[in-house]
C-alpha cells in the first residue's frame, strides 16, 4: 500500500481530528514515521485513539502496520516526498549529467572481461537478452538490433513469463545477456537462474548486487542518481556505452562476417533511401546504418 498516497486522496474526507493528524503527517513524514506513537499524537495535538481511527480508516491493520506503512514511505528518500518546489535546471544540465555519469564509469570495464563475454557470445548457438523496466527494456532491443547485423543469433524479451519460458529452453551452447540498471531486477535474476540451472552461459550488465554475483560473466557499471528527478535518469547511458563496447569487440571477433552483414545492410538501406536523399541533396554514404 502506498500510505502517503491513500491519506492525499482522503484529505478533507476524514473527521476533523483525523484530518488534522494526516495534513501533519504530510508535513513532516520524517518525524511522524520515526517517532513514538505517543510522541506523535503530542505533537500533532490529537488523541492516540484518533491515530488509531486513522490507521483503520486508511485500511491497516493497527497503528503498528501504519507505522510500518510511514517508514516504508520514508524510505523512498526525502527528494520523492518533499513538496517543495525546486529551480528548474537548464539544457546544459543535461550534457552535464551525461558527461559526469560517462566519466564515473570510464575504465570501469576491462578488454579481457570483454574479450570473455565476446567469444562466448561468438560460439553461442542462441542469446537471449533479458531486460525489463524502461531503460533496460529500450536496451535488451538495442542490444539485439547491435547482434543481429554481427551473425549474432539474438532475441530481446522483457516480458517476466516469456523470460521464464525462454530461459527454460536453453543448453550448454546459449547465453543470456542480463541487463539492470539497478543490479537486481526479481523477473530477470529468476530468469536467469532458470537459465544457469540449464546450463547456459550468463552475462551480465549492471551494478554491483545479486544480478552481479550470478554472473559467469560480470561486465559492470555505476549508476549515479541525484536529487534533481525531473529529469530523466543518466545512467542509462552507461548501460549504452557497456553495449557498444561489447558489440564493437563482437564485430571485430567476426570481422568478416561482419563486414559482409554490415555491406549487405548499407546496399539495401541506400537502395531504399536513394531516391527521396538524392533529391534533397543528401550523401547517403555517410547516413547512420539503420539506427
Amino acid at each position: 500500500m502506498d500510505i502517503i498516497s491513500q491519506i492525499k486522496q482522503r484529505l478533507g474526507h476524514f473527521s476533523p481530528a483525523e484530518e488534522k493528524i494526516a495534513r501533519f503527517i504530510l508535513a513532516d513524514l520524517n518525524y511522524s514515521a520515526t517517532a513514538a506513537i505517543n510522541d506523535l499524537a503530542d505533537k500533532a495535538e490529537v488523541s492516540h485513539a484518533t491515530i488509531t481511527r486513522l490507521a483503520k480508516t486508511l485500511g491497516c491493520k493497527n497503528v503498528r502496520d501504519f507505522k510500518v506503512k510511514l517508514v516504508q514511505a520514508l524510505a523512498i528518500g526525502d527528494r520523492f516526498n518533499n513538496e517543495a518546489l525546486v529551480d528548474k535546471k537548464d539544457i546544459s544540465h543535461v550534457y552535464q549529467s551525461i558527461h559526469e555519469i560517462l566519466s564515473l564509469n570510464a575504465g570501469l570495464i576491462t578488454s579481457e572481461v570483454v574479450q570473455q563475454a565476446s567469444q562466448h557470445l561468438c560460439a553461442a548457438k542462441h542469446c537471449l537478452i533479458f531486460g525489463v523496466g524502461g531503460g533496460s527494456s529500450m536496451m535488451a532491443l538495442e542490444c539485439q538490433n547491435r547482434f543481429f547485423r554481427l551473425n549474432i543469433a539474438s532475441n530481446a524479451h522483457s516480458d517476466p513469463m516469456m523470460m521464464r519460458m525462454t530461459a527454460a529452453t536453453v543448453d550448454k551452447s546459449d547465453v543470456v545477456l542480463c541487463l539492470s540498471l539497478g543490479g537486481y531486477s526479481p523477473d530477470v535474476y529468476e530468469s536467469a537462474v532458470i537459465a544457469k540451472e540449464y546450463g547456459a552461459i550468463i552475462v551480465s550488465i549492471c551494478p554491483k548486487g545479486p544480478l552481479a554475483d550470478l554472473a559467469d560473466i560480470y561486465i559492470p557499471i555505476k549508476t549515479q542518481e541525484t536529487d534533481y528527478i525531473f529529469k530523466p535518469s543518466a545512467s542509462r547511458y552507461v548501460m549504452l556505452a557497456a553495449i557498444d563496447i561489447l558489440s564493437s569487440e563482437l564485430a571485430m571477433k567476426n570481422q568478416r562476417k561482419s563486414r559482409e552483414k554490415l555491406r549487405r545492410l548499407k546496399v539495401q538501406l541506400d537502395h531504399h533511401r536513394e531516391e527521396p536523399t538524392s533529391a534533397l541533396g543528401f550523401d547517403t554514404k555517410r547516413l547512420p546504418l539503420g539506427d
